[in-house]
């Protein structure tokens, strides 16, 4: 199994919350939120790619273990 830095549990956990947060929201609060969301997931691509050069691991291994981790957490983020 992959290990998971807390650091990238976080920032996918924000990235989550950015998403669930475009729910109901149209036009200019819609694109500004989606603008958030998209910065945070390029965040979090950056770490677990920096994690996975660091650590010689498979960067897809890496992201999919981070992504396992937050959504099968017992609560869910975007929730």
């Amino acid at each position: 199994m992959t290990d998971i830095p807390d650091e990238l549990i976080e920032l996918e956990r924000s990235a989550e919350e950015a998403r669930a947060k475009l729910a109901g929201l149209a036009d200019e609060e819609h694109t500004a939120q989606w603008r958030r969301w998209r910065e945070a997931s390029a965040a979090v691509l950056a770490a677990v790619t920096e994690h996975a050069k660091a650590t010689g691991q498979n960067r897809y291994d890496v992201e999919r273990a981070v992504k396992k981790a937050v959504r099968h957490a017992e609560e869910d983020p975007a929730e």
